[in-house]
C-alpha cells in the first residue's frame, strides 16, 4: 500500500486503531448542530420528539376500549387482574451504522485501507450522534455476533467505536453480508431515525432491491468505499503481492486488461449509484486517500421529500 503525506501521524492505514478514531471527535466539535423548527430537526428527525418508535412506559388496570394488543400478560397472570401496557414516544433519535465487512474492503494502494476510511467514516457519525443527542447503534452482517445495542452518551460512542476497531482490523470469518446486516437493520428501526451504511459497492449490488427501497424511508447515506487504483489505474505494469508468497502482474497499457479491471471495479461503483439513486437513497463515494470528514456537509442539507 502506497501511502501520502494525507496520513495522520498514529494512523497506521492497515487497521483502524481506537487512539485514531478517539481524536476524530475534533472534526466535529466546531459544526453547527442541526437546526429545529415547527417540524423538527432540518434534514434529520421528523418530529422535535426524535423519532415516532414507542417505548414501554408503565402497566394499569384494563378498561374497556383499550387495545387488546397491548395487554400486559405477565402482570396479569401475577395480579389475576386484566392490565394493559401504556407507551411514550421515544424522545432520542436513533443513529444506526450499518457496516459491511466484505473481504473486498481490506484493501488500500493511497493513505488508508478501504476498511480504514470506513472505521474513520463510522467513528464520525457516532461523535455526531453524540453532539446531536442520539442514542447509537452498529451492526454488520453476521449469524453469530449481535448488534451494538442502542445507548446514548460516551458509553454509546465508545461502543460503537470499539466494534468498529475490531471488525475493521481484519475481514471477520462469519461475514453474511451486506443483505443480512440490512435486514436486521430494518427490524431495528422506526421513523425519524438516521442510517449510515459503509459499504464496498460489489456488495450494494448483491442487496435486493427491496431492501433499499425500505431504507429510503429513513434519513439514510450510504458511503461507497472506494480506492484510487480501482477506479484510475496507470497505463504502465504494476506488480501486486497479494501474499508473502505471490506475485500478481497487471499490465494495464494493455486495453484487455484495462476493459477488464474498469469492469471488475469501475462499472459496479457506477451501478451501485445508479441502483440506490432509482431507490431514493443517496450515496457517495470516498475514496481511501480523501478527507474522512468528506460527506459530513451531506447531513446538513435541507431534506426534501428524499435526498436526491
Amino acid at each position: 500500500m502506497h501511502r501520502s503525506a494525507q496520513a495522520t501521524e498514529g494512523e497506521t492505514g492497515i487497521a483502524p486503531r481506537l487512539p485514531e478514531l478517539l481524536a476524530l471527535r475534533a472534526r466535529v466539535q466546531g459544526r453547527r448542530p442541526s437546526r429545529r423548527g415547527a417540524h423538527g430537526v432540518q434534514g434529520h428527525a421528523l418530529s422535535t420528539l426524535r423519532g415516532r418508535g414507542m417505548e414501554y412506559a408503565e402497566s394499569r388496570e384494563y378498561s374497556p376500549g383499550d387495545d387488546a394488543r397491548h395487554i400486559d400478560w405477565r402482570l396479569t397472570a401475577r395480579s389475576g387482574k386484566a392490565h394493559t401496557k401504556l407507551f411514550q414516544a421515544e424522545r432520542e433519535r436513533l443513529t444506526l451504522l450499518v457496516a459491511d465487512t466484505s473481504p473486498l474492503l481490506y484493501f488500500g494502494t493511497r493513505v488508508r485501507f478501504k476498511s480504514v476510511q470506513a472505521a474513520r467514516a463510522g467513528a464520525l457519525m457516532a461523535w455526531l450522534a453524540l453532539r446531536d443527542g442520539d442514542r447509537v447503534a452498529a451492526l454488520r452482517g453476521s449469524l453469530q455476533e449481535g448488534p451494538v445495542p442502542p445507548a446514548a452518551g460516551m458509553r454509546g460512542v465508545l461502543r460503537v467505536l470499539d466494534a468498529l476497531v475490531r471488525w475493521y482490523a481484519r475481514s471477520p470469518q462469519d461475514d453474511a453480508g451486506l443483505a443480512a446486516a440490512l435486514e436486521h437493520a430494518r427490524r431495528l428501526l422506526r421513523p425519524g431515525a438516521r442510517v449510515l451504511v459503509l459499504a464496498e459497492p460489489a456488495s450494494v449490488l448483491a442487496v435486493p432491491p427491496s431492501l433499499w427501497t425500505a431504507l429510503a424511508q429513513f434519513e439514510s447515506l450510504v458511503l461507497l468505499l472506494t480506492d484510487p487504483l480501482e477506479q484510475s489505474p496507470p497505463a504502465r505494469t504494476l506488480t501486486f503481492a497479494p501474499a508473502r508468497d505471490r506475485r500478481l502482474t497487471l499490465a494495464f497499457d494493455d486495453k484487455e486488461v484495462r476493459r477488464r479491471w474498469q469492469d471488475a471495479f469501475a462499472q459496479p461503483l457506477a451501478q451501485a449509484q445508479a441502483q440506490l439513486q432509482g431507490a431514493g437513497v443517496r450515496a457517495l463515494a470516498l475514496a481511501g486517500d480523501a478527507p474522512s470528514d468528506a460527506w459530513l456537509p451531506l447531513l446538513d442539507a435541507p431534506r426534501q421529500r428524499r435526498w436526491r
